[in-house]
């Protein structure tokens, strides 16, 4: 067959483990452990002395050190990571690539770097990668130390984490942290499509990855020395196996614990003659595809894997071969799904398939060495079809939650190099249908899927995939300390169970009745409390004053004084015989200066009141608030302002949406009622640059109604709320509702042309007949507020 000189090959492959405990043993950094693979396969094609001087890229996966923004060790790490193993290795490659995170990113790279060989664009690329966690936990453990800190100078293309797409706020609000919980509800998802009984599903996953474990002790590379299991010993709980989040005991979750490395070297065949790499090396790229899958709650199913399971299909079809005719597969195997929904469901194999689904041994078993898995499969998938010429073999490496898939089809039969349509196969899964969507559910529903999540092997949460009745989708968490509810989902099957759903501030709650959710979360009756932690609450007669109690901090909201201020809010719309109020800040420096950075920074628990921050910002109020803001008016400190009613302030006084000084955004009604409040054009400046605006200037925009001297501020909106108490609540309140109203309309016009059924509310009040009357007897009006 006549091969176009660019086409791609895989010409050396390598890679290395080390094992705690063993004389091998030096407590390695990860650049170290990926030198070593990749010195292993630059030999292996033909010697790492003869490719030093003509591989011109590299590229590596991303270390779990490197894949969020959390320190995960305190031992350092490399500024330029794939510089730090080229220096190793003697390297000085034009090009360095720093992988996004991901599973899916060592047959990324595979397919990517291949179709840049086939351009002309490199002779030979170095791809690698490697974990080290376990060295980091056994150092932290002995409370020893290491130092992997490194400063590697030259050009490196740093594509980041790639979290896009994985973390949502409102996911890990409720309790999707990790990936246990995850695939957890996709797990009983298919389940409940199979209609299985938990304890039948259980014995389908053990006897699904108990050839899996076969295949890891027979792994050389394997992380640890593992004997085989069968499928009772995988799914039977107990000390050695405790429950990680229902429906997987820890054997059937992937070990992140481990010291692994692997690296592939790819070049061309015009390359691979000149440098005479022997032609029995050689490995073809067949067919390959790429494919994303939407986020979690936008699937249809969450118990399928369509992304993967077209983008396997589409690298067969470029391959010209089916199932059939593949003689070895490497299905990424975090979790059973991830095996099952693609293998099995997807592609029509039998769970007891005698090819086996693993080259490898699988993440639980060979060892889960973060994004870099793929690699080490690459790597013995290249053996095996060496050792079996012109067979095939497929290689599935997932991302995320079910998230993101990458597929290649290799043998070393010669092929031409095709290039991938993937745009193509993402508009089909882009296009699929998605359920709609309920933020805030109330009241019975119905449990779509659902986990409990352990700590230690104690039922500690439990996340539902719900459906209202009207088929929104929700997610909702139990009540901390809900052992109650926690022990009827274990003991039963909660699939299509009904359930008692509330939204609260913190997230959405779900209980098995009302009455139970009436009891985890009473109902409490609006009224002010004699004494607040964080601020002071004074009633003036019809006037309520409101003053945020942290001067120490500058009047920053944490959780607990937003839940605060939330109930004060609440107490003062349900009480009748308050009709204005206003909202200041103690003290002369500050109104507030918004968030509490120095809490949020503390990695303690945030939430926020369903009204918003201050209990206010979210919030449809039918009774006026006035903003007294002495001194500075920071972040959420002007975005509790812009939702006030009138704003005085004294001449000190300044505002600012300040987020994005700090990393943030106006997300609490700034980047809205900024832009509506003031000019668009200048609005966009002070949002953009997070400068502030002083009083002044503040004034002339309509930001504010009235400058007091300093300190003043508070005395200047009590005469305005004087004069408000000194008209018709009822009326001011009906214009309240009336001004909301008109708000929601795009035009002006619209808004005159509603008709104005506020006036039905207004003429049937006491106080509709006494204004009248009073005018007309020539006294002041008695105002009822009804």
């Amino acid at each position: 067959m006549s091969l176009a000189p660019s086409t791609p090959i895989i010409v050396g492959v390598g890679q290395f483990t080390e094992r705690l405990g063993t004389p091998e043993f030096h407590a390695r950094s990860a650049a170290d452990i990926a030198a070593n693979a990749a010195h292993n396969a630059m030999n292996d094609a033909l010697s790492a002395e003869r490719l030093r001087d003509i591989v011109d890229a590299i590229a590596t996966t991303r270390t779990f050190e490197d894949s969020t923004p959390r320190l995960a060790q305190p031992f350092g790490k490399s500024n330029n990571f794939p510089r730090s193993i080229a220096r190793r290795l003697g390297l000085a490659p034009r090009v360095a690539v720093w992988e996004k995170a991901g599973g899916n990113t060592p047959q990324q790279l595979v397919n990517e770097f291949c179709a840049r060989l086939s351009a002309g664009e490199f002779r030979m690329v170095l791809l690698t990668g490697a974990e080290n966690i376990s060295t980091a936990r056994w150092l932290q453990a002995e409370g020893k130390s290491a130092d992997w800190s490194e400063i590697v100078d030259g050009g490196v293309e740093n594509r980041g984490m790639g979290l896009h797409g994985l973390v949502y706020r409102y996911n890990v609000r409720h309790g999707l942290v990790g990936t246990p919980p995850y695939y957890g509800l996709c797990e009983h998802a298919r389940r409940g499509r199979l209609g299985q009984t938990p304890s039948a599903y259980l014995q389908e996953m053990g006897r699904l990855f108990a050839p899996f474990t076969r295949v890891a002790a027979a792994n050389p590379y394997s992380s640890s020395a593992v004997a085989p299991y069968t499928a009772e010993e995988l799914v039977t709980v107990g000390e050695r196996n405790r429950m990680i989040a229902s429906p997987y005991p820890q054997r059937l979750v992937a070990r992140d614990q481990v010291n692994q490395g692997a690296a592939i070297v790819l070049t061309t065949i015009a390359v691979a003659r000149e440098l005479g790499i022997p032609e029995e090396k050689w490995v073809y790229l067949h067919g390959h595809a790429a494919v994303t899958e939407r986020e979690i709650m936008q699937r249809e199913d969450l118990g399928k894997y369509p992304a993967a399971v077209l983008a396997c299909t589409e690298a067969m079809r470029q391959a010209g071969v089916g199932t059939d005719a593949l003689s070895f597969f490497d299905f990424y195997s975090c979790y059973p799904i991830a095996v099952s929904s693609v293998a099995i469901d997807g592609l029509g194999l039998r769970e007891d398939d005698p090819r086996g689904f693993t080259v490898t041994g699988g993440l639980p078993y060979f060892g889960g060495p973060g994004n870099n898995y793929s690699m080490h499969a690459i790597c013995t998938m290249t053996e095996r079809l060496r050792g079996q010429p012109g067979a095939y073999g497929l290689i599935g490496a997932n991302g995320g939650y079910l998230s993101k898939y990458a597929v290649g089809i290799y043998s070393t039969r010669p092929a031409a190099f095709t290039p991938a349509d993937n745009a193509r196969l993402q508009e089909q899964i882009d296009n699929l249908p998605a359920p709609p969507r309920a933020q805030r559910p109330d009241g019975w529903a119905t449990i779509e899927t659902y986990t409990v999540v352990y700590a230690k092997g104690v039922p500690d949460y439990a996340v539902v995939v719900g459906r209202t009745e009207q088929g929104e989708r929700f997610l909702a968490m139990t009540e901390t300390g809900d052992t109650q509810t926690l022990d009827e989902l274990i003991q039963g099957d909660a699939l299509g169970r009904r359930i008692f759903v509330r939204a609260t501030g913190r997230c959405n709650r779900f209980a098995l009745s009302e009455a139970r959710m009436d009891a985890l979360l009473p109902a409490r009756p609006p009224a002010l409390r004699e004494s607040y932690e964080y601020a002071r609450v004074e009633r003036r007669g019809h006037l309520l004053i409101v003053t945020i109690n942290r001067p120490d901090v500058r009047n920053s909201l944490h959780p607990m004084a937003n839940e605060e201020l939330a109930e004060i809010w609440d107490a003062y719309e349900a009480d009748a015989d308050l009709w204005v109020a206003i909202l200041t800040g103690a003290g002369t420096d500050a109104f507030s200066s918004g968030n509490d950075l120095k809490y949020t920074a503390s990695g303690k628990p945030m939430w926020m009141p369903l009204s918003g921050f201050g209990g206010l910002t979210a919030r449809t109020r039918i009774k006026p608030v006035i903003a007294a803001v002495n001194g500075y008016a920071m972040g959420g400190g002007t975005e509790m302002a812009l939702s006030c009613d009138i704003v005085v302030a004294d001449e000190k006084a300044s505002f600012a949406l300040s987020e994005v000084r700090v990393g943030l955004v106006a997300a609490a009604s700034g980047l809205v009622r900024l832009p509506r409040q003031i000019p668009k054009k200048i609005a966009v400046e002070h949002i953009l640059t997070g400068r502030a605006i002083p009083a002044e200037r503040a004034q002339q925009l309509g930001l504010v109604n009235r400058i007091m001297p300093a300190g003043e501020a508070l005395a200047g909106a009590v005469a305005i709320a004087d004069e408000i108490l000194a008209v018709s609540p009822t009326s001011v309140r009906i214009s309240m509702i009336a001004m909301h109203q008109a708000s929601e309309h795009a035009s002006e016009a619209q808004a005159a042309a509603a008709y104005p059924d506020y006036l039905d509310d207004l003429a049937t009040t006491e106080d509709y007949i006494e204004g009248p009357k009073a005018f007309a007897e020539k006294r002041k009006p008695i105002w009822k507020n009804r």
